[in-house]
């Protein structure tokens, strides 16, 4: 463990564990020395995102087809890409998705870049794997409207899905083959070639000094311990609002979808618990949190800062932050359906 603390650039603060995570607090009068350390690539807590994975590339090229199909929708209207647009980076920059006959749904459509790289799905982790997760907002009344025999009807008199889906699964289309195709596609929306990646890999140039300022800071003020891994979050759950009241302070009313996983699970500890978001390409998808409600991104710094460690920012290092979140940017997936 102290090897550990070592490699995020913590030594001397509180270990919690919650929700099957750890967590890291600073008191909130610490001061924040900033110290340079370089872990070895086998000791960083973040791995770069891999140039390529092993795919089939025919459900991929499957997948991208349905999921930038309308038809999945009742009334042929809305797609995977509707409220996962791949030229705004996965995602839609509307506070809360919009589905069928303009329905406006309850959380921000998280980006799907990335998303295979994800321990669960959605906000509150109710789905398990991209498969799962891909029969959801067929099936929501506020999102596509529709079910799995409506969309096998439609897409069984196009003569072009019939062929693919045969040359793959000689049963054709079923609702399991449509979930696998659309998956293999989204697995397939990698982002590799940050500027920060390419600093984990060696190019110590990769990245300016406000950002190596903001690296140390990430580490150093705690960001790291639950934004880590490859998708810097996606694998774990927290609380929204460790260290001061979210909920209460921004000035609306609670709705179901706050209470996060405690909808899935029922268990109190599960209130205003969410799947940690990826911090993958933030700078392209605000607005940001669950609701949506934060629309520019050093807001979104000083309001996780607050809430999740207790600290408030100066100028310089929100702004070295929000440098470093910057250069999370990587190189985004072709956008042709």
């Amino acid at each position: 463990m102290h090897g550990y603390l070592k490699v995020l650039g913590l030594s001397s603060i509180a270990l919690f564990a919650i929700g099957g995570g750890i967590w890291f607090f600073l008191p909130s009068d610490a001061s924040i020395p900033v110290q340079t350390y370089a872990a070895p690539a086998t000791e960083q807590p973040i791995t770069p995102i891999p140039d390529a994975l092993d795919l089939d590339r025919r459900k991929v090229d499957l997948g991208r087809r349905l999921f930038h199909e309308k038809r999945l929708s009742r009334d042929n209207t809305i797609s995977c890409a509707s409220c996962h647009d791949l030229k705004l980076a996965g995602a839609d920059a509307n506070p809360v998705a919009v589905g069928v006959s303009n329905q406006m749904g309850t959380v921000n459509s998280p980006t799907v870049l990335n998303s295979g790289f994800n321990f669960s799905q959605f906000w509150d982790g109710r789905a398990a794997t991209l498969e799962e997760q891909a029969a959801g907002p067929v099936h929501n009344p506020i999102e596509m409207a529709s079910n799995w025999p409506e969309v096998i009807t439609k897409l069984s008199k196009d003569a072009q899905y019939v062929r693919a889906f045969q040359a793959i699964w000689p049963e054709g289309i079923t609702a399991a083959h449509i979930q696998s195709a659309i998956a293999e596609f989204e697995r397939s929306l990698i982002t590799p070639d940050s500027s920060f990646d390419l600093y984990l890999k060696g190019e110590t140039h990769a990245l300016n000094a406000e950002a190596r300022k903001g690296w140390d800071l990430f580490r150093n003020l705690g960001c790291i311990a639950c934004h880590q891994g490859v998708n810097m979050g996606g694998n774990m759950y927290a609380n929204l609002g460790v260290m001061g009241d979210y909920f209460a302070d921004r000035g609306k009313p609670l709705v179901k979808s706050d209470l996060g996983r405690f909808n899935v699970t029922g268990r109190a500890e599960d209130r205003h618990m969410f799947k940690v978001p990826t911090l993958r390409n933030i700078a392209l998808t605000a607005p940001y949190f669950h609701d949506g409600s934060i629309t520019k991104l050093d807001k979104a710094v000083d309001t996780m800062a607050r809430y999740q460690l207790g600290a408030e920012l100066s100028e310089p290092d929100r702004n070295a932050l929000v440098a470093f979140l910057h250069s999370l940017n990587g190189r985004l997936p072709e956008t042709v359906p």
